[in-house]
């Protein structure tokens, strides 16, 4: 959606091609066998869970999500390791790459709505809000996909100029001026998109740590391994956000800056460029990432997948009551 991952420095600016060639095609190539077994696996799970809760609509919406984006992973290896002929990268640079990011867009705004639905199942346990609600759900994600599919067509559409082997290795190549207009438009939106979820994010697991160490000091009287459970499993979102999502988007503004802005050293570029590519090959391990917040937060999808029958024992429940905390294994 935003960016190419193949996008060249500047061109009297040698680059170590066993890096850009070799080493990060493997590394892709691992996520991609990983994550399309755990995927496929989390399908075939989710299929038999029916939609009782908003959190099952948005864990749905977000395997859809990752589904998509372990599609387009094959593409980016073989245009990243030059193997594919050079109309594949065209098509890459108009289709897939775009897709690729947009998946990743709708991970980052979905993990959003799963951590704010959890922060309202821990300050109102009892309560109903409409986003609960399957149908309220099912609204947001779908506002989600439009927003984000109205924000990629034009960057395809827009894409329209002549494919040579040569304007291929640079994607803003294919575009017209419209297209690059719009491009840093989209760039600069799913920028505020980001920081504005993880300001969210940030916001709400400090009130849940919060809550948690409050009830944690009323309880005395309670488990302490039974505490430690439920914050590991409250903060498990919050973990995969940061660990796939964040570096990227710190490592992409000094790089996007050493694009567009002054020259800089050669070094420095080359630097950039291994920053910005490593964090992104964390960005797209968000597709192996996000099943192990299924197994930690939906009792369903570990009966399913795992073919098991999860019992909680009466401490557990009472301490879940206690604490008022509905997030252990849960639906």
């Amino acid at each position: 959606l935003i960016s190419n991952g193949t996008t060249s420095v500047s061109q009297q600016c040698h680059r170590d091609t066993r890096i850009a060639h070799v080493v990060f095609p493997i590394l892709y190539s691992i996520l991609f066998l990983a994550g399309i077994l755990l995927n496929i696996l989390a399908l075939w799970a989710f299929f038999q869970i029916q939609n009782t809760s908003s959190f099952i609509v948005y864990l749905k919406n977000t395997l859809v999500s990752d589904l998509i984006m372990t599609l387009m992973v094959p593409l980016k290896i073989l245009t990243d390791s030059d193997l594919g002929l050079w109309q594949l990268r065209a098509f890459v640079c108009r289709f897939s790459a775009v897709i690729f990011y947009e998946t990743m867009y709708i991970s980052i705004v979905l993990l959003g709505l799963i951590s704010l639905d959890r922060f309202l199942k821990i300050i109102r346990p009892f309560g109903k809000f409409w986003l609960h609600n399957v149908t309220s759900a099912k609204i947001m994600s779908a506002f989600v996909w439009f927003f984000f599919f109205g924000l990629s067509l034009p960057n395809m559409i827009l894409s329209n100029r002549e494919a040579t082997p040569l304007s291929v290795r640079k994607c803003a190549s294919l575009k017209n001026h419209l297209g690059l207009k719009w491009h840093e438009a989209v760039n600069y939106i799913c920028q505020v998109v980001f920081w504005t979820v993880l300001i969210l994010i940030l916001l709400f697991y400090t009130i849940i740590a919060k809550k948690i160490y409050d009830s944690y000091k009323k309880s005395k009287t309670k488990v302490c391994q039974i505490k430690q459970r439920a914050k590991s499993k409250v903060f498990i979102v919050v973990a995969v956000f940061f660990i796939c999502f964040v570096p990227f988007h710190f490592a992409r503004v000094p790089y996007t800056l050493s694009q567009t802005g002054k020259s800089i050293d050669c070094n420095k570029q080359n630097q950039l460029f291994i920053a910005k590519e490593s964090t992104l090959w964390l960005a797209t391990a968000n597709i192996c990432m996000d099943p192990l917040i299924y197994i930690f937060l939906c009792r369903q999808f570990v009966e399913k997948a795992f073919c098991i029958k999860l019992h909680r024992s009466k401490s557990a429940i009472q301490e879940n009551q206690t604490i008022a905390l509905d997030t252990g294994i849960s639906t």
